[in-house]
């Protein structure tokens, strides 16, 4: 998935890891990717919500392993944790609740390429709320390709024909939530004197809570389980959601956050990838080739003044 933590400054490892950082970004691709598989076989025997509360438990849970392990304490202050509960909610229950919902109705391999978007939405909003994030030519060419890319994804010039317009559009709005959240977060808690752990630890714990109020209402507690999809929403939560966000935070802290964001641009890749060998979707010309058109306007987004 999209980067989903509350901070994005590099820090510097006291000690090099015992793992190339290459093999760590490799394997970060790979979770990220498998990520939305693991969605669809987790909505097969349970309703979206109880999918995302799953996740949202074994993921928090793997940050409170951390947190042990390396000794850090929870955040404090009342306004911290009321930024805390936003952040959790625009970068972790909103969009991961989508995407869930998304895929009762859409292919894994759809869901992936509009997470990719996510840089788009992002220029596009920095240009309205961060004023000293100013466009370039060469960025508003790339804001314009992108969405170019994604209207061919979605074959406008068919009429948008077999497309689940409300899947597709609920894919797309837990990408667009992922850069409301940064630009939350950036104004917020920026600074504010935590570690990445200890306010990601928060941050999921409130998701987490968040969820648990919703989920009976809407969905009630599951009468069945079945192991598959119970051992997807456990790996979708302790793979895709804590072990990813500690292998992005070793990534941003080794070779700096510009690199380690470029994992977006992979995601799609082998998000399509495994939808079509594991799960039999079959994809049109126009996915693929309005995917490389989606990713090429991404990176044109970040490319910067100067650069």
């Amino acid at each position: 998935m999209t980067t989903a933590t509350v901070t994005e400054t590099p820090v510097r490892a006291s000690r090099r890891p015992a793992l190339d950082w290459r093999l760590r970004f490799g394997v970060l691709s790979l979770i990220w990717g498998f990520s939305f598989l693991l969605i669809k076989v987790g909505t097969e025997a349970f309703a979206p919500f109880q999918v995302t509360l799953g996740r949202l438990v074994f993921g928090t849970l793997v940050l409170a392993a951390a947190m042990v392990v390396k000794r850090e304490r929870l955040p404090r202050g009342v306004r911290t944790w009321g930024q805390l509960a936003v952040a959790g909610f625009l970068l972790n229950a909103l969009p991961f609740s989508l995407f869930a919902y998304a895929e009762l109705t859409i292919p894994s391999t759809l869901a992936g390429i509009c997470n990719a978007t996510s840089p788009l939405w992002g220029m596009l909003l920095s240009l309205v709320a961060l004023s000293e994030d100013r466009p370039t030519r060469v960025r508003v060419a790339g804001l314009g390709l992108g969405f170019l890319g994604v209207l061919t994804v979605l074959g406008a010039w068919q009429g948008f024909s077999g497309l689940d317009a409300r899947g597709t559009a609920m894919a797309l709005l837990a990408s667009l939530s992922y850069p409301v959240g940064w630009i939350y977060v950036r104004r917020t808690l920026a600074g504010v004197g935590y570690s990445h752990i200890s306010l990601t630890g928060a941050q999921l714990l409130l998701a987490t809570l968040q969820l648990a109020v919703v989920t009976p209402l809407f969905a009630g507690i599951p009468t069945h389980i079945e192991v598959l999809p119970l051992l997807a929403v456990a790996a979708l939560g302790a793979l895709g959601t804590g072990v990813a966000v500690l292998l992005q935070y070793g990534l941003v802290a080794e070779v700096g956050p510009t690199t380690a964001q470029m994992v977006t641009y992979f995601i799609p890749v082998i998000a399509t990838g495994a939808g079509i060998a594991v799960l039999g979707e079959s994809v049109s010309w126009s996915t693929p080739a309005g995917a490389v058109v989606v990713l090429a306007g991404a990176a044109l987004t970040q490319v910067r003044r100067g650069a």
